[in-house]
């Protein structure tokens, strides 16, 4: 009972004791009680901006004894804050006394000095804000920004100076001075290991380019470690693309020679062996699905070149095919098997179902200035969407096709349940707006140029806008186009464009013509290479012959009879005397309406100097829906390139054209033929091949007659071309010169029979006859061979042709050199 009763009191001490401490607890402890009560009060001094509260939240000692390691652990917090230039902790008695110096003010950011990066760009790259308070450690870490955004666009010599200049109430500017540099280039990229295609054809897949003479126009020649490894990725694709299945990437180096300020770019390359397609099957393990019918959409086949772009493709399509057919969730897995010995690779595509999983959500970032849905409508798939990772790769090959973004990137994260998934887009924008100047020269037209502003992402909505004027010694004119590329709503382009424009005649144009015209046009992507267009354009002319061209005696030679029969109105047996009396010009105004169509298949490697591919584009224009005139004409173009011999550099080129018109309920006018000589026969001038007017005149009151000799055009042509290219030798590639031979054939013939009867009389004013029409018109073959020079110039491509005539017809007009070039830069 007494051992009972002292634990009663016992309990009751300690609980009595309990009671004295406050409850939720300081941290105090019993020993410490009165030390802690002591140093309890933290006390702030110098504060001006900052609540005294916000400095305590920052004391690591707060309810407890500080001590040293307290001090220490405080002062480094309150000096990470970035608000404080100066701090002092000093416990005083019953206090812990915390004097600090407020870090100033930023009143003002600017940038001196710099010209090849813009204001905004550099604020983009600083942390230091304008009324945030001035911290010099983060200042010194800007300064390593901006250093590194200098170096991405090729200034590694750059140097930058922060200034802090003090103002009054604590407040500072900040100025950071540049000393930019001299551009660091890229004088060499070398590729080790390559066999299959040459140093020159490697150049050409990759985005980083050699400096040279002209490289202050160029910006891509600088060293830029993110281009570098898109530049592999290429690399990469190209390679396997091509048949090389086993290609690797050794090594890629950028080696800076810091003396000579330039960088010398090294890919070492192991590229494999080439490999063909074996047997290509499909599997399905899903019930219903029948592989028959998903084979048909595959786009790999025995016996082709390996090229995984299409095994991705055929993914892509079976997928597609799949979800038609109700199978949201199928998944794709390629299998291949090599055959060393036979160099062949069997691909086995097995289609099964991927696990249950959704869209939770599409997040797009970074795209500043491009809508959202200019982003979203390139993916196939959309938030509540069954997820499937083929449209996760379709979707970035379409982004990065556009053009409007250096660099996209899909990721995927998981979502707030299992079966959700967060889709994530980042991309970075890059400009797309263009100020194009053009000039060339031809023999033809001679001196041509043209100035145009375009933009391919018009107010971030995807669309292109472009205005352009021409003009040269012959021509002048001023045209608008405008795209819509995802017409309502669908992967269809749509677009119009506008134009007029002013010929003058010369010694190959018989007449001056004024014209303008508007097409409002479609286009329908069938595949990424093959597209079906469709449009309608309506086109006024105006053609003048000048007085002096018409006059009574013919002795002028400046206009054909055939135009001035053409001008009279088109009648076969005209009296062709002074069609225009009492005038000083001779006009036909006509209207034509046409809607057209045209199939193009283009799978080159670069529009403007392809090494690869095959294009193919057929149209038909049917003229008469409306409008004065009525014909159908149909044309074709076919070019096939193909790198020969890859350590030369050699380029083979077959090329194959060929066009017809033919009137309908009435003759072809003479202005709507086909002209044909020097640009697509060389060794011909201008026009130079062909029916012409041959007429013979002997002017009345004059002794010597002379042949008119002008061309008429026909309403049939055909032509072919083959050529090989190769670098310029004993030259640096870089300097982008190229010889090659070439040899051309083909025939312009067919007349229609809207002009005056052969051998009909032509009378002058009093009656005297003075010659009889006389043309020519014969479907024999024009051929000529020769060389040429071709500059890879920054302006374009530019090219002096030398062509030898080997056979020609009667009233052919030869012209061995050509030259022409010129395009935007």
């Amino acid at each position: 009972m007494r051992a009972f009763s002292t634990g009663i009191k016992k309990t009751v001490v300690v609980a009595a004791f309990v009671s004295l401490v406050p409850v939720g607890g300081t941290g105090f402890d019993f020993i410490g009680v009165s030390i802690a009560k002591a140093q309890s009060s933290i006390v702030v001094r110098g504060n001006q901006r900052v609540e005294a509260e916000t400095v305590r939240s920052y004391m690591t000692n707060r309810g407890r004894a500080m001590t040293a390691q307290d001090i220490d652990e405080s002062l480094k917090a309150l000096y990470g804050t970035g608000l404080f230039s100066d701090v002092q902790i000093q416990p005083s008695g019953g206090q812990v006394i915390v004097t600090v110096k407020e870090s100033p003010l930023i009143n003002r950011i600017s940038f001196e000095g710099n010209k090849r990066l813009t204001d905004e760009q550099l604020k983009s790259v600083v942390e230091s804000k304008v009324r945030g308070f001035l911290s010099r450690s983060k200042v010194q870490s800007d300064v390593q920004r901006l250093l590194e955004a200098y170096r991405r666009n090729g200034r590694f010599r750059a140097t930058i100076e922060p200034k802090i200049i003090e103002l009054s109430d604590n407040r500072v500017d900040l100025v950071f001075e540049f000393d930019e540099g001299d551009k660091t280039a890229v004088s060499r990229i070398t590729f080790v290991g390559n066999n299959a295609f040459s140093d020159g054809r490697l150049r050409d897949v990759i985005k980083t380019r050699e400096t040279g003479l002209l490289g202050f126009i160029r910006t891509t020649d600088t060293y830029d470690p993110d281009r570098l490894t898109q530049d592999q990725e290429a690399i990469r694709k190209h390679y396997t693309k091509n048949g090389y299945a086993d290609f690797r990437i050794l090594s890629a180096s950028a080696d800076l020679d810091r003396e000579r300020n330039i960088f010398f770019v090294t890919f070492t390359v192991d590229e494999g062996e080439l490999y063909t397609f074996g047997q290509i099957d499909v599997q399905s393990t899903l019930p219903e699905l029948d592989p028959a019918r998903l084979r048909s959409v595959v786009r790999t086949s025995p016996g082709g070149t390996y090229n995984a772009e299409e095994i991705e493709k055929s993914m892509e399509a079976i997928v597609a095919e799949a979800s038609k057919l109700g199978y949201a969730f199928a998944q794709v897995r390629p299998r291949a098997v090599r055959d060393y010995g036979n160099k062949t690779i069997a691909i086995t595509y097995y289609i099964d179902e991927g696990p249950r999983a959704y869209v939770e959500r599409i997040n797009v970032r970074g795209n500043s200035r491009t809508r959202d849905y200019v982003v979203r409508r390139e993916i196939d798939i959309a938030e509540g969407d069954a997820f499937n990772r083929t449209y996760v790769t379709q979707a970035e090959r379409r982004l990065n096709r556009l053009g409007f973004f250096k660099s996209v990137k899909l990721t995927t994260e998981p979502g707030s349940s299992p079966d959700r998934v967060v889709l994530n887009v980042d991309v970075e924008e890059q400009s797309t707006g263009e100020l194009g100047f053009g000039a060339g020269y031809s023999t033809a037209e001679g001196i041509i140029g043209d100035v145009s502003l375009s933009e391919r992402n018009f107010l971030g909505r995807g669309q292109f806008i472009k205005v352009a004027a021409q003009f040269g010694e012959y021509q002048k004119g001023y045209s608008f186009s405008f795209t819509e590329p995802y017409f309502l709503g669908y992967r269809l382009s749509a677009g119009i464009d506008l134009y007029t424009t002013h010929y003058e005649d010369n010694f190959y144009r018989a007449y001056s013509e004024d014209a303008q015209g508007a097409t409002v046009r479609f286009g329908f992507p069938i595949t990424d290479n093959l597209t079906l267009g469709t449009s309608y354009s309506i086109m006024s002319q105006d053609i003048m012959l000048s007085r002096s061209q018409v006059n009574q005696d013919y002795r002028d030679g400046e206009a054909s009879l055939a135009y001035k029969q053409f001008i009279a109105g088109g009648k076969k047996n005209a009296t062709i005397f002074n069609p225009c009396p009492g005038g000083s010009n001779c006009h036909r105004y006509t209207v034509t309406s046409m809607p057209s169509a045209n199939v193009v298949y283009n799978s080159l490697d670069n529009i403007q100097f392809p090494r690869d591919g095959i294009y193919v584009k057929f149209q038909t224009d049917f003229a008469g829906l409306g409008g004065d005139v009525s014909y159908v004409r149909a044309t074709f173009d076919s070019r096939y390139y193909r790198e020969i011999y890859a350590d030369w550099g050699l380029i083979g080129m077959l090329r194959l054209r060929g066009g017809h018109i033919e009137g309908v309920g009435e003759p072809v006018d003479l202005i709507n033929n086909f002209f044909l000589g020097g640009e697509t026969i060389r060794g011909f001038a201008a026009a130079g091949i062909g029916p012409r007017d041959i007429t013979r005149i002997t002017p009345g009151g004059h002794k010597n007659s002379y042949r008119i000799n002008e061309a008429l055009g026909g309403r049939t042509y055909v032509a072919a071309t083959a050529e090989m290219m190769r670098p310029f030798p004993f030259t640096p590639e870089e300097f982008g010169l190229y010889t090659g031979v070439f040899a051309d054939a083909g025939t312009l013939f067919n007349l229609d029979d809207n002009l005056p009867r052969e051998g009909r009389p032509i009378r002058d004013s009093k009656g005297k006859i003075v010659g009889r029409f006389s043309y020519t018109d014969t479907a024999a073959i024009r051929s000529s061979a020769g060389f040429s020079l071709l500059w890879r110039s920054p302006f374009g491509p530019l090219r002096a042709d030398f062509g030898f005539a080997l056979t020609k017809a009667k009233g052919d007009q030869e012209q061995v050199f050509r030259f022409s070039g010129g395009t935007q830069f």
